[in-house]
C-alpha cells in the first residue's frame, strides 16, 4: 500500500513521537513528504528510533506533556495541523497496575487535552487517535472482537483506553459533527513487534535484553495468544485512515481495527520460540516458574473485515516474516554504525513493506 501525495506539504501533528511507534511513524511521515510536528516526553532510551535516527533534524520537535492543557492548546494554536495522529500513551499494561492514576491521567485526560485543543484551535483537519485492542470487554471467548462491540477493560491499561474511545465518540459527536470541519476516527492495533522497541515487560524487548546478557529469556504466559503484528502494520492503517478522513471526511470517521490476519495469532511461547531460532546462537528461553503476575488476559483476536472491505486495507507480512525481520532488524540497529546506517535500515524497511503485497 502505497499513499501517493496525500501527505506531501501537509502539516501533520504527531503526539508520542519519542516512542516506538510514534518514531516509526515520524520517519514515514518525512520520507512522504509531510511537515512533521512532534511532541513527546523525553526519550526513555538511547537505542530506538528517535535517538538512533536522530529524529529531531528530520522533523519539528518538542518535549511536551499531554497532560498539560494549555500547552497542547498553544502548540495546537501554533502549528495548525492538516492532520493529527495521537500516539501518545502509557502504553505498558503491567506498569498500569503500579500507577493506576497516572495511566488514566495521561490516556483519557491527555487524549480530552489534544482533543480540546485541537476544537478550540479552529483549524479544520483529520484526526486519528489510536488506543488498543485492548479496549475492548474482553471475555477471553474465541471470537475476534468487531468495531462495534463494547469498551471494557479489566486492568488500568485496558479500561483508560476503553475510556479514550469514549473520550473520542463524545468529541466527535459533540463537537466535530459540523461538515467541513474535523473528522475524527480512532484505529484500534494488535501486539506490535518491530525493532526499535525497549519499553519494560515486553516479550521481544525482554528477549533481546535477555540475550544481550546472556540469558534464557523468561516467559510469564507462554500459552497466552496474541494479535502479533509488524510494527508498519498498524502505521501503514493509520496513515491509510487518515488519507481517508481527508478524501472521505465524515464517511470514515468511526472506530477501526487494523490487526494481522487469524493465523499470526499465535501464543506468547510459539513467538518466543521462532524469535529465538530467527535470532541465532545464544537465544534460548524458559516458562517462569510460578510466576506472580497481575491478570493479563489470555486470549485477544481483532476482527478486521471493516478495514479490508472499506479502506483497502490488508496486513502484508505473516508471523514467520514479522518474527523473522523483528529480529534481524534489532540485529542492523544494534550494529549500525552511524545515524546514516540506521536512517537506511528504516527507509528500506518502509520500502520493502510498501513493495510487499
Amino acid at each position: 500500500m502505497t499513499f501517493g501525495e496525500t501527505y506531501r506539504g501537509k502539516r501533520v501533528w504527531l503526539t508520542g513521537d519519542t516512542g516506538f511507534k510514534g518514531s516509526w511513524l515520524a520517519f514515514w511521515l518525512h520520507r512522504l513528504g509531510a511537515e512533521v510536528f512532534g511532541i513527546g516526553l523525553e526519550p526513555d532510551t538511547a537505542e530506538g528510533p528517535f535517538v538512533r535516527a536522530d529524529l529531531p533534524r528530520l522533523i519539528r520537535h518538542e518535549t511536551a506533556d499531554i497532560r498539560d492543557a494549555a500547552r497542547m492548546l498553544a502548540l495546537a494554536r501554533d502549528f495548525q495541523p492538516d492532520v493529527v495522529f495521537h500516539l501518545a500513551a502509557q502504553a505498558l499494561v503491567r506498569h498500569s497496575y503500579a500507577e493506576p492514576v497516572e495511566t488514566f491521567d495521561t490516556n483519557v485526560r491527555g487524549t480530552a487535552h489534544v482533543l480540546e485543543a485541537i476544537r478550540q484551535a479552529g483549524q479544520p483537519c483529520a484526526v486519528v487517535v489510536v488506543t488498543s485492542d485492548k479496549c475492548y470487554e474482553n471475555r477471553e471467548e474465541d471470537y475476534a472482537y468487531r468495531e462495534e462491540d463494547p469498551m471494557g477493560g479489566h486492568d488500568p491499561y485496558s479500561a483508560s483506553k476503553g475510556c479514550a474511545e469514549l473520550v473520542a465518540a463524545s468529541y466527535r459527536r459533540a463537537f466535530f459533527a459540523a461538515p467541513g470541519r474535523v473528522h475524527l476516527a480512532t484505529a484500534r492495533a494488535g501486539n506490535v513487534i518491530g525493532p526499535g522497541d525497549w519499553a519494560a515487560d515486553r516479550i521481544v524487548p525482554d528477549a533481546v535484553r535477555a540475550i544481550r546478557a546472556g540469558k534464557a529469556l523468561s516467559v510469564r504466559n507462554p500459552r497466552a495468544v496474541r494479535p502479533w503484528q509488524h510494527v508498519l502494520e498498524p502505521l501503514s492503517g493509520y496513515l491509510r485512515l487518515g488519507q481517508a478522513l481527508l478524501e472521505q471526511g465524515a464517511r470514515a470517521a468511526e472506530g477501526w481495527n487494523f490487526g494481522p490476519d487469524p493465523a499470526s495469532a499465535r501464543n506468547v511461547g510459539e513467538l518466543a520460540e521462532l524469535f529465538c531460532r530467527a535470532w541465532g546462537a545464544g537465544a534460548t528461553w524458559q516458562a517462569m516458574p510460578n510466576p506472580a503476575n497481575p491478570h493479563e488476559a489470555h486470549l485477544l483476536q481483532l476482527a478486521i473485515d471493516k478495514a479490508r472491505e472499506r479502506l483497502a486495507w490488508h496486513p502484508k507480512w505473516n508471523f514467520d516474516t514479522t518474527v523473522q525481520r523483528t529480529a534481524a532488524g534489532y540485529r542492523t540497529m544494534l550494529t549500525a554504525r552511524n545515524v546514516e546506517a540506521v536512517r537506511a535500515f528504516m527507509n528500506d524497511e518502509i520500502a520493502a513493506y510498501e513493495a510487499a503485497t
